[in-house]
């Protein structure tokens, strides 16, 4: 379980909204995945569905936790702009803040991040950041108030996986006290338990899920990827070693097996 900012959240698999080839499926992968939090961003629109109205009641009608996300904002004051309008739609002070500043890797803008993230931590906001894997960024973020930190394990929407555990490992061990939520380029379930191996708290991700040939079954496979990883992290690891070592203790073998061994 984990809480933030006052509320019990039981599943640590985050899910996306977007991709999903219908709304049926959309919900058919939430519910298969047990995800209580669901990133939605404002930018999301359907003409031909009345500006995605259905779509933004059935997020407000169900019982799942909302993270209005500022995806596509590419300045600070674009995205506290995007932030303040999620807080009335959703009626919710979290938002997931995303700063764009490279159109090839999606990379985020580290100083228009640092800098919205300090206008809306002083606007009230529970600000979930998207950063990479930048140590000082990272620090500084928690400095201006963020207590939930979102690192990308690869670029979005890739599917690479982590790229760089050392540097995941590293913001684990520097940011013990720090809500870590590993978000972006996560691929495949075996991704996502390693990083939860590693102690973080949580997975947020979309396309892994949303674009696989039967969504809701991968949903469920990245649950349980999530749980087992945890399970791991807590259950503690044996130590690596440099020698074989046999699990199956010599104390005992039949006589019969040893005077065989020696006659060989």
């Amino acid at each position: 379980m984990i809480k933030i900012d006052g509320c019990e959240i039981n599943s640590r698999l985050f899910l996306g909204t977007a991709l999903y080839d219908s709304p049926e499926i959309m919900r058919a992968a939430i519910s298969a995945s047990g995800a209580e939090v669901v990133t939605a961003s404002l930018r999301r629109q359907a003409p031909q569905d009345n500006g995605g109205n259905r779509f933004w009641e059935f997020l407000k009608e169900s019982k799942i936790k909302i993270l209005p996300n500022t995806a596509g904002c590419r300045s600070a004051k674009e995205a506290v702009t995007t932030a303040e309008v999620a807080r009335e739609i959703f009626e919710t002070n979290w938002i997931k803040l995303e700063v764009i500043g490279d159109d090839y890797t999606l990379q985020p803008d580290p100083f228009a991040l640092l800098d919205a993230t300090r206008q809306l931590v002083e606007l009230g906001f529970e600000v979930f950041p998207y950063c990479t894997t930048d140590l000082i960024v990272a620090q500084r973020l928690q400095e201006a108030g963020c207590r939930i930190i979102m690192p990308w394990a690869a670029p979005i929407g890739t599917g690479q996986g982590p790229t760089d555990l050392k540097a995941l490992q590293t913001l684990r061990n520097r940011l013990p006290d720090c809500i870590l939520i590993v978000d972006a380029g996560i691929g495949k379930p075996s991704h996502a338990a390693q990083v939860m191996e590693l102690g973080y708290d949580a997975v947020l991700l979309n396309s892994a899920v949303a674009l696989a040939d039967n969504p809701p079954l991968m949903a469920k496979a990245f649950r349980l990827a999530v749980e087992a990883g945890r399970a791991g992290y807590k259950s503690g690891f044996m130590e690596e070693r440099d020698t074989a070592s046999p699990s199956t203790p010599t104390i005992g073998i039949p006589f019969w097996h040893q005077i065989k061994e020696v006659s060989r």
